[in-house]
């Protein structure tokens, strides 16, 4: 497997810093330890929800260097390092190359090639299958998920942050089953499962032996070398 000379670190839930040679990024912080490094700064957030993004995130600029990449469905403050940024639409910022997807729920997914490194960050992008959805809900949604996914093949993607959500219950595995086996991620982070963090090691069972490194994801703060 291909050194890629980054560190991640997950902080809870879906919230995850990744550290490059020259860039620090943070993807969807809503709470935990988090320790901000002396470099210039990149602050996503997918969307608005309450689990992917926080207020307080705005204070850290008083202290840091800081550009704010926010969906473009957060209602917050008009400023020249907060920019604003819908689905399938491309920004330039510094060395950073953005791209955005779509979601099948609130807001963006993300692309950022930076150092030379790929990062695809899924936001609530998922296949939601609900058991208590009907059948035609049911359909509804993968075709949306699948639909969404299929403008995604065809990336390069070094690592890729994705939902396993417990919550689905027998069908937990399905969304990040699928995104693996269609873009062959390198590297693969489950993520959007809170404290149950049991997730990750039953998925990795799930997949069994692929090319793509799954993490093992079990406990906050936790620290990966890639």
């Amino acid at each position: 497997m291909k050194n890629l000379d980054v560190i991640v670190e997950h902080i809870y839930h879906s919230g995850f810093t990744v550290e490059t040679k020259n860039h620090f990024l943070v993807f969807d912080y809503y709470k935990g330890d988090i320790e901000l490094k002396d470099k210039k700064i990149y602050v996503f957030s997918t969307h608005g929800h309450k689990d992917h993004f926080n207020p307080e995130i705005l204070d850290w600029e008083k202290d840091h260097d800081i550009e704010y990449i926010f969906s473009d469905d957060i209602d917050s403050l008009k400023k020249e390092n907060i920019h604003y940024i819908g689905h399938y639409q491309s920004l330039n910022l510094d060395d950073l190359e953005i791209k955005t997807y779509s979601s099948t729920d609130l807001g963006i997914s993300i692309l950022v090639r930076v150092d030379g490194i790929s990062i695809f960050f899924a936001g609530d992008l998922n296949w939601w299958y609900w058991e208590d959805d009907d059948d035609e809900e049911k359909i509804s949604m993968e075709k949306a998920f699948k639909i969404k996914v299929e403008r995604i093949v065809g990336q390069d993607i070094d690592i890729g942050f994705f939902p396993v959500d417990p919550r689905l219950e027998d069908y937990y595995h399905l969304g990040g089953e699928y995104f693996i086996n269609k873009t062959h991620p390198k590297y693969f982070f489950p993520m959007h499962f809170g404290d149950k963090f049991d997730t990750s090691q039953r998925f990795i069972h799930k997949m069994g032996d692929i090319p793509t490194k799954i993490l093992d994801v079990d406990k906050r703060n936790q620290i990966f070398k890639l």
